[in-house]
């Protein structure tokens, strides 16, 4: 296991290669730890390699300490990093740098989160731009994000569902446009979505599953015949 040496013990002395080896090292736990020290010390040389590592990176925990090592450096010089990051061909290197963004939380990212991240083909690419357009979107620009979001309605299996549920509850009522014109689809599967979401919105602490079940019945029977039948 690495050592974790306080960077800036010896100025000017600290063995750089070593520590980037121990990046790319074979053992996971080698990884975190280096991650660890570079974060520890908020080393602001090494913002290309925590980057660079962060694209390739398999383990989840691992991953995870790059991203926290990355919040603790200057935004000045990660945003502008990351935000080129977001044009890289590999998908891991996009939905990371999105997170890691998001994580940041500097609004000054938001426009770099482009129509093509939140529609992208990559399911875990999309998410992430999800997540990251809500916690970065400036005031006055929720709306818009709703609409874009809402348009992805019906997308992909039940986490992926909730996940752009999630997003878009979290943006608060100025989604209620956007899934009032949803729920006008003809297709059922987006229909169920849009109502299941709107529920979520209503009652945050209702299960995603039992969301869906309602909305399908609410979609057969019609909201009239529904509250007929309510107890």
């Amino acid at each position: 296991m690495l050592e974790v040496v306080p960077i800036n013990s010896t100025p000017g002395h600290f063995p750089h290669p070593r520590l980037l080896d121990a990046l790319s090292a074979g053992n996971p736990s080698t990884r975190l730890q280096a991650a660890l020290a570079v974060g520890t010390d908020a080393d602001a040389d090494l913002v290309d390699a925590l980057v660079a590592r962060c694209a390739i990176e398999p383990d989840f925990f691992v991953r995870d300490m790059l991203t926290w090592a990355l919040t603790r450096l200057p935004p000045e010089l990660t945003v502008p990093r990351l935000r080129r990051e977001l044009r890289a061909e590999r998908t891991q290197a996009r939905s990371q740098a999105l997170h890691t963004l998001s994580k940041i939380g500097d609004r000054r990212a938001y426009p770099a989160i482009t129509r093509s991240l939140l529609h992208d083909a990559d399911d875990e690419v999309a998410r992430s731009a999800w997540r990251a357009a809500v916690v970065l979107v400036p005031d006055g620009e929720e709306e818009a994000l709703a609409a874009e979001l809402a348009a992805q309605l019906g997308r992909g299996d039940r986490n992926l569902q909730l996940s752009l549920s999630r997003a878009l509850v979290a943006l608060g009522d100025v989604i209620e446009p956007a899934l009032r014109a949803a729920t006008a689809s003809h297709d059922p599967t987006v229909n169920a979505h849009a109502r299941a979401t709107a529920l979520l919105l209503r009652d945050p602490d209702a299960g995603f599953d039992a969301a869906v079940d309602e909305a399908i019945r609410v979609r057969a029977l019609g909201p009239q015949r529904v509250e007929g039948t309510a107890c």
